[in-house]
């Protein structure tokens, strides 16, 4: 016998019958471990709970808009129906961590309306048995064309002062180091540097961005972000100290507005990440499930890989992005995209098989960075003197090579916007599949943020064009990822976060840096975070810009860090001169590949270490990294995610006896062992140190 309909039926009688009262549904995940409670008040406002093995994770939480002039979603509506289903599909990825993702939930539609307007709202929720997202969908209806959002009402009250890992909830950078703190000491107008490249501009002293990531005082793990951020403002989070109560803050533009919508319209999954322990954060994949299918039919073309480039001498100072007609050696260096600088590059991609080279600095405009920065500054087609782009391509073309365009905005997105078709059309002249956006600085329009509705329209409207003209992106400085690349899977990588750019002239990256993006950024997606640093002490450039730096790991590290810091796209990000120097450690990166068939955590703390394993899709080769911040650890590893009955050749990469990330950190041994599934082995990690091991199939 059928019961859903029966106990549907018997719920809206209910409801009729008891017409002062709260109405309630509940929703369980799969395997019964979550239950999500919807309740319309008598008010009719809408109330959510959110419960793990009964335990509470969210208590009456708000639900609603409020509109700008108009009647607004936020009370006296009352419950229409409820309709439920159970989805369970498996699809494929273009790419990424596995090849086969499970897409398995219970899904609930809550359709609202009006007591005395008749005007309409549908809230719906999918639960999983790993978290929840839930969103409000806005139907085609008589009285409503389009509203202005004024405020998002949606809270997450929380149980009691968790402790959290957080940023500041700056609109224009996501550019800083994660704070752990408790929920009423969060105070981010006093920490997280910005370093000079963020504005250190965050919307009130409580404001924190997502993903926001707690440990809870039962020992559980959950992170609160978002999915399918389309047309519609980045959200941030108001933290309320005393009530332990975090509020949906979307980023605002000029004129104090959050969003412009439409009938028709919806906004982005708020999701809810839950984790018996912590590594349950990095198996979770409720985000990509929540985005849209992949919009490209024929993802042929679309190939992962890694590249090296011009780009770190810069941010060291020895090479400059300008080329000037007269140089001043004192104030500039040399200009660093010269036609022979970059043959160098593809020489040396094409004798260790890298099927990229990225060139910053090759196009007109960075020598007015000395005048200060304009509305209408670089060209996207207008080559320096000095960079032969025919020539490159040329000899590009004849060693099998591709290159990546590099497109920096500093703001003027409108500008670029303008520039777009002419520059993707270069781009296809001269071979290049890949372009690097970024967003450096203060916009234009003016107004405007990074997070703003008007920006993530942006984003997507370059990936939408990019794809078209069947070409990949790369962002960088852009809103935080929300699992969009599911949906567009050119889209292959973004930073949105600090990355290993910031050794170079700031303060750095303390060791525990690392151990901490995967729990929190990198939720949302890839992040282009740029390992693979091998000459670790920077002072020895002699550069003012990198006096008295260094990064902050091990070499070993660097390593571990391609299969603990996942993108489709990864830079071997130092020098080919360093790489030559240490041509055994450089192997690794060279074999790594960066998209897989399967992602196994095998344990992993965020602030602490973090341990994880990889198999090389369509291969039989395992990776794995290991990698720990400021404390010396050892660990014992056990190979049981090998196939049973085969045997591995592992070659493992660790810190040597006296590395150290402050005092010897290039100190690394490369070991031969043949193990199996049934194997465990004994690894030791330096302070700021990790391992990387390669097993490939006997």
């Amino acid at each position: 016998m059928n019961l859903k309909p029966f106990c549907l039926a018997f719920l809206f009688l209910s409801f009729s019958n008891f017409t002062n009262a709260a109405r309630f549904f509940n929703l369980f995940s799969p395997d019964l471990s979550l239950q999500f409670n919807i309740q319309v008040t008598p008010e009719g406002s809408v109330r959510y709970s959110l419960y793990a093995d009964k335990q509470t994770l969210v208590k009456e939480g708000r639900m609603g808009l409020k509109l700008k002039d108009q009647l607004s979603f936020d009370q006296g509506f009352e419950l229409k129906q409820i309709d439920t289903s159970t989805i369970d599909s498996i699809w494929e990825t273009v790419w990424g961590e596995e090849r086969i993702i499970r897409d398995h939930c219970k899904r609930m539609l809550v359709h609202l309306e009006h007591t005395k307007s008749g005007r309409k709202w549908i809230v719906e929720c999918k639960l999983y048995n790993d978290g929840v997202g839930f969103r409000y969908i806005f139907p085609v209806q008589q009285g409503l064309s389009h509203f202005i959002v004024e405020d998002e009402l949606t809270t997450f009250p929380m149980s009691s002062n968790h402790s959290a890992f957080w940023i500041p909830g700056d609109p224009d950078t996501n550019e800083y180091l994660y704070s752990l703190t408790t929920l009423k000491e969060i105070n981010s107008l006093a920490e997280g540097p910005g370093d000079g490249i963020g504005f250190k501009n965050p919307l009130s002293d409580t404001m924190v961005q997502t993903p926001f990531t707690m440990r809870l005082n039962n020992n559980y793990y959950m992170s609160i972000h978002e999915a399918a951020l389309v047309n519609y403002p980045a959200m941030m989070l108001g933290v309320q100290k005393s009530k332990f109560i975090l509020k949906a803050e979307s980023v605002a533009d000029l004129f104090g507005h959050k969003a412009y919508l439409n009938a028709g319209d919806r906004t982005p999954w708020r999701v809810i990440l839950v984790g018996r322990k912590a590594a349950d954060l990095l198996r979770n994949r409720i985000i990509l499930n929540l985005n849209e299918p992949s919009v490209i039919k024929d993802a042929s073309w679309i190939q992962p890989g890694k590249y090296l480039g011009i780009w770190w001498e810069m941010h060291l100072g020895t090479k400059d992005w300008a080329y000037r007609e007269v140089l001043d050696s004192t104030l500039h260096a040399d200009h660093g995209a010269s036609t022979e600088r970059v043959l160098r590059y593809i020489d040396f991609a094409s004798q260790h098989k890298f099927p990229y080279v990225l060139v910053e600095g090759w196009n007109r405009g960075w020598e007015f960075g000395d005048q200060g920065w304009n509305e209408r500054k670089f060209s996207f087609t207008k080559p320096y003197p000095d960079f032969d782009i025919e020539r490159i391509h040329k000899y590009a073309n004849g060693k099998n090579i591709k290159l990546i365009m590099h497109h920096e905005t500093y703001g003027a997105v409108t500008d670029y916007e303008r520039q777009m078709d002419d520059a993707y059309s270069l781009m296809k002249r001269f071979d290049y599949p890949i372009v690097k956006t970024g967003y450096v600085g203060r916009l234009v329009p003016r107004g405007e943020s990074h997070d703003g509705q008007w920006m993530v329209n942006h984003y997507v409207h370059v990936a939408q064009k990019a794809a078209g003209q069947k070409l990949m992106l790369n962002a960088h400085e852009p809103v935080r990822p929300t699992g969009l690349h599911r949906t567009f899977p050119n889209w292959l990588s973004c930073e949105a976060g600090r990355g290993n750019e910031f050794n170079a002239w700031s303060q750095g990256n303390p060791p525990e840096h690392e151990t901490i993006l995967p729990f929190t950024r990198l939720l949302g997606g890839p992040m282009d975070y740029t390992p693979g640093i091998f000459q670790l002490d920077l002072d020895q450039y002699g550069s003012l810009r990198s006096k008295n730096k260094k990064v902050k790991t091990t070499l070993a590290k660097q390593l571990a860090l391609y299969v603990t810091m996942y993108s489709p796209l990864q830079m071997a990000a130092d020098l080919p001169e360093n790489y030559e120097k240490h041509p055994e450690a450089f192997q690794f990166i060279k074999d790594v590949p960066t998209t897989w068939d399967t992602t196994v955590v095998i344990d992993a703390i965020p602030a602490d270490f973090i341990y994880i394993a990889r198999k090389e899709r369509g291969k039989d080769h395992w990776f794995v990294g290991l990698i720990t911040d400021e404390n010396a650890r050892e660990f014992k590893l056990s190979f049981d995610f090998l196939e049973p009955g085969k045997k591995y050749l592992a070659k493992i990469y660790g810190d040597g006896a006296k590395a150290h990330w402050q005092s010897n950190p290039t100190d690394y041994k490369i070991e031969m062992q043949n193990v199996s599934s049934k194997d465990q082995l004994k690894i030791k990690l330096a302070p700021g140190g990790g391992c990387a091991i390669s097993l490939m199939a006997e």
